[in-house]
């Protein structure tokens, strides 16, 4: 897959350039939908990405806007490709936001946390443990659902076009005993296997480094590959992350990010502190 070319990503594209053509005819979201004669939530909700949109409500939209041609066969065209479906839909009860489509499409993934290994670092049996944790009134079947839902995703580190991949954890993570001792011999030992790969970096911030900008929480910066697809962050909550797109914002975690790679040990001796640990547990 070519980064940055699939439906999440083209939706968001899409609905910032219909902002900005609506802007640009000088038209305000209740004055589209009087025109058009749909409520004006419908029109916002396409605006921020929340709902898609199809090729003939996008082709109303800029005859209104005043956009023919080419552009507007190229943006209906961006609309049909918008709703194309992704791996991701079968499991649409536990994927119910644009996270994993966004994931799914960056070119690269910038993460911290704090308390617990990064998803897409997890083991099977570690993820078990966590999400158990998180839902402790779930039904097994839910769990094991979400479990496989979590696994799908990690195929984006074995992708041939994978993400440029940069998480730095807490040394925390490494003394927490997520599930059993034997559980996490097998989770730290995964996590030096996949920082072989050429596309992944783990750090650790040690204990040592006192207080951290990571204390805040945990958060995700993805990037995508062309110009038009600003980068986003992802802030992650128990119940439902939320999304950070502004410029002044992203610069804000990335300068967060910048300063936690600072504060960590280097990748090898973050690796070498990770695969003691693992050696601890699995005594």
């Amino acid at each position: 897959m070519t980064r940055g070319h699939g439906p999440t990503v083209r939706r968001r594209r899409l609905a910032s350039e219909l902002r900005r053509l609506r802007e640009k005819a000088a038209l305000t979201i209740d004055e589209v939908g009087e025109k058009l004669e749909c409520s004006a939530s419908k029109i916002s909700r396409i605006e921020t990405g929340h709902v898609g949109v199809t090729p003939r409500d996008v082709r109303d939209l800029l005859e209104l806007y005043g956009v023919h041609g080419d552009e507007q066969e190229a943006l209906v065209q961006l609309a049909r490709e918008a709703r194309k479906r992704g791996w991701w839909h079968a499991y649409n009860e536990v994927f119910t936001g644009a996270f994993v489509g966004l994931e799914a499409d960056a070119s690269s993934l910038r993460a911290f946390q704090a308390l617990l290994v990064p998803g897409l670092l997890q083991t099977e049996r570690y993820a078990h443990a966590v999400i158990r944790a998180m839902r402790p009134g779930a039904e097994d079947s839910e769990i094991e659902r979400r479990v496989a839902a979590r696994m799908e995703r990690q195929r984006l580190l074995r992708d041939p076009n994978p993400p440029q991949y940069w998480a730095v954890i807490d040394e925390a993570v490494l003394h927490r005993v997520v599930g059993s001792r034997e559980v996490m011999a097998e989770q730290l030992t995964q996590m030096c296997e996949i920082s072989r790969l050429p596309h992944v970096t783990i750090q650790v911030v040690p204990f040592t480094a006192g207080a951290h900008p990571g204390m805040e929480g945990p958060f995700l910066i993805l990037g995508f590959p062309e110009k038009a697809d600003p980068d986003v962050v992802y802030v992650d909550s128990t119940n439902n992350g939320f999304y950070l797109e502004l410029e002044t914002d992203v610069h804000r975690y990335s300068l967060m990010f910048d300063h936690l790679r600072a504060a960590a040990l280097k990748p090898d001796d973050s690796i070498e502190v990770i695969a003691g640990a693992a050696r601890r547990f699995a005594k």
